[in-house]
Order: structure tokens, then C-alpha cells, then sequence
């Protein structure tokens, strides 16, 4: 049976403060993906889901998706890949129990944007990541925005195990809380959203031509990877004041393009924090 959907870190640190707009990732949260479509940087959420975060560095660091595929892409919904066949041998094949959530924990730093959400209680970031939280059970969890990433799996909610897929629509909300999501792009979203996707009549995704599927040349933790060769990619700051400007004019909509001014709701989704690449 097809996994439906899943990746990884082990380290509890988040950042490396660079001021009080911009952070940069610690980089042993980062990882490197070279597609045949293009470089890609994720920024892995060990916070959130730190077993999932694990069994991806491991895969990742013995090279297990080296040369695999995006072999499910649905346009407007995910980009799987992996290892579609379970054919590839790997020390780190075990099924990881979910981590769908986590119990809010005294030091969150859980920023409210909305309340109530429109699939959840409320909305925010959480450590730069698009977030979840009800207040009444206590738990907090990460969206399915565009750009997150998360484990496949099949219908027992513990079964992932090594693929994993990367969203690519806006409309996958109803994932959250069904799915461990450890991570989100900050860099390279255009190659994501270049994969070859299925037929648009391909109701299971799976592209059946294995020639047309997008390649994963290597995937590689940042540690591992030259420092000449890295990229300085930063992350606004949650609390930055361009970050409150910016939603505080998407409440009201105050551009004089605007005549119907809306209710002052909004999609956590539509404005996640934005990525910048810093050279010398």
C-alpha cells in the first residue's frame, strides 16, 4: 500500500539571533536538497517533531535518498518522494510513532495571529514555523502551509518510516494534526513547485513513468556540505516589527486598492515569514 505522506533533526537548538529582524537557522536545523530542478533549503523542526527529525538525518547522512524521486506530485497538494518500490536497503527503516502534536511547553514562544482559525482554535508561529494551538487541550502543532514538510504514511497513524512529501498547495489544512510535519522550505520553493507533476485525471498521483519523475540528485544535512558550497539563508523574526506591519495592514487592508476592506481574518498560511540570502 502507498505511504501517504513525511522528514527530520536530533538538536533542540533553534537559532543563531543575527538581529532583531532576521534570524539565521543553527545549522545543524538545516538540510540541503540538489533536485534536478534545483537547490532547496529546509529548515528542520526537532522542537516539534524531534524522532521524525532523527530518522531523517540518519537516512539522510547513510544517502538513502540519493538518486530516488519525486514519484507522486498532485498539483495543488503535495510532492512526494522516496522510495516508492521499498526496494532500497537502509539501517533506519523502522515505523516512527506519530507526532502530530505536542503539549504546549512552558518556554513556547507561540505568537497569536488569529483566533479563532478557520481549522484550529488558533493560529501563529511558533519558532518561525507556521503553528497551531488549542488552549484548551494544550496541545500546539505545525500547518500544512506551502513549503511544509512532512512523513508519508499509510492509515495507522505510526507507519511512517522514510518517504516524505513537501506541500505545494495552499488547500491542505485538513493534514494538520494527521501528520508529523518536521520542517518547511526557506530556500528554493521555485524548484519545488518545477517538480513533474501527474495527469491531471491521475487521481493517486503516482507518476507511472519513472522517466518523467523529478530527480533527487543528493540530499545532504548542512554540516555536511563545504562551507564555500552553503548559502546564508536568514528568516524574519516573528516579533520583528515588519512582521506586525505587514499583518497589521493585511487585517485591514488599508492600500487604497482595496475597496471591500474584508473582516480582519487571516491565513497564517498566506503570510508566512520571509527567507532572504545574505552574501558578503
Amino acid at each position: 500500500m502507498l505511504k501517504l505522506l513525511s522528514l527530520l533533526l536530533l538538536t533542540f537548538s533553534f537559532t543563531v539571533v543575527a538581529d532583531d529582524d532576521w534570524r539565521t537557522p543553527a545549522t545543524e536545523n538545516l538540510v540541503y536538497m540538489q533536485l534536478d530542478t534545483g537547490l532547496v533549503v529546509v529548515e528542520l523542526a526537532p522542537f516539534m517533531a524531534p524522532k521524525h527529525v532523527a530518522q531523517f538525518k540518519a537516512l539522510i547522512k547513510e544517502g538513502f535518498y540519493d538518486g530516488l524521486d519525486f514519484y507522486r506530485v498532485i498539483d495543488g497538494f503535495v510532492a512526494q518522494a522516496g522510495d516508492v518500490n521499498e526496494q532500497k536497503a537502509s539501517q533506519h527503516k523502522g515505523a516512527l510513532a506519530a507526532e502530530f502534536t505536542r503539549s504546549v511547553a512552558t518556554d513556547s514562544d507561540f505568537m497569536l495571529v488569529q483566533s479563532p482559525d478557520f481549522m484550529a482554535p488558533q493560529s501563529g508561529f511558533l519558532y518561525g514555523f507556521p503553528a497551531g494551538r488549542d488552549p484548551d487541550t494544550k496541545q500546539e502543532w505545525l500547518l500544512h502551509c506551502p513549503g511544509t514538510l512532512a512523513m508519508a504514511r499509510n492509515n495507522d497513524a505510526n507507519s511512517a518510516t522514510t518517504d516524505f512529501y513537501i506541500t505545494i498547495g495552499q488547500a491542505t489544512r485538513h493534514l494538520d494534526r494527521n501528520m508529523s510535519s518536521f520542517g518547511r522550505v526557506i530556500y528554493g520553493m521555485p524548484a519545488i513547485q518545477a517538480l513533474h507533476r501527474a495527469e491531471l485525471n491521475n487521481s493517486s498521483g503516482v507518476i507511472e513513468d519513472v522517466s518523467k519523475r523529478s530527480k533527487i540528485l543528493w540530499i545532504k544535512a548542512a554540516e555536511y556540505v563545504a562551507p564555500a558550497q552553503r548559502i546564508s539563508v536568514q528568516v524574519q523574526q516573528q516579533t520583528s516589527a515588519a512582521v506586525a506591519q505587514r499583518l497589521a495592514s493585511a487585517r485591514t487592508l488599508d492600500n487604497e486598492f482595496f475597496h471591500f476592506k474584508g473582516n480582519g481574518n487571516l491565513d497564517v498560511c498566506y503570510y508566512q515569514l520571509k527567507s532572504r540570502l545574505v552574501t558578503d
